[in-house]
């Protein structure tokens, strides 16, 4: 049975940011939703889908059930989201923005206390940090991609 959005997206903010507080789980919605509504670069070719931005490989570690050949326990089929995460979807899917977030595409965990200026690549340029990840908005560059 195939998750619905709302679950897919409670899911995906369980595994992606679940330790990260409110703000950050709702940082990592955010992310996706801009994803979904963005009208430029290689997200708009996904047809303003969440299910088509959620599974577009490559882009989130939660939906590979292995990386680097093991098995990866912390994926969105073993998620059990609990009422906070669906609060989160809900309060994204109903297209809500975190102040602050502005038009952020990526996000990532740099493991430091710093956050590169620039993520992916050119695509990218770091907006603001909250809890352990940084996240980027696009440049001119990403419509290009």
């Amino acid at each position: 049975m195939a998750f619905s959005d709302r679950e897919l997206l409670a899911r995906l903010v369980q595994c992606e940011a679940g330790g990260e507080g409110e703000n950050g789980m709702k940082a990592v919605a955010n992310v996706v939703m801009n994803r979904v509504h963005v009208s430029v670069g290689e997200y708009s070719r996904l047809g303003g889908s969440l299910r088509n931005v959620v599974y577009q490989q490559g882009q989130f570690d939660c939906v590979r059930e292995t990386i680097g050949g093991s098995y990866n326990p912390q994926n969105i089929y073993n998620m059990n989201p609990e009422s906070i995460h669906f609060n989160v979807a809900d309060w994204a899917l109903a297209g809500n923005k975190l102040y602050g977030l502005g038009s952020a595409l990526w996000y990532f965990n740099p493991f430091s206390t710093t956050c590169r200026q620039n993520f992916p690549g050119r695509s990218g340029v770091f907006a603001v940090r909250i809890g352990q990840h940084c996240f980027y908005n696009p440049t001119e560059y990403y419509a290009e991609t």
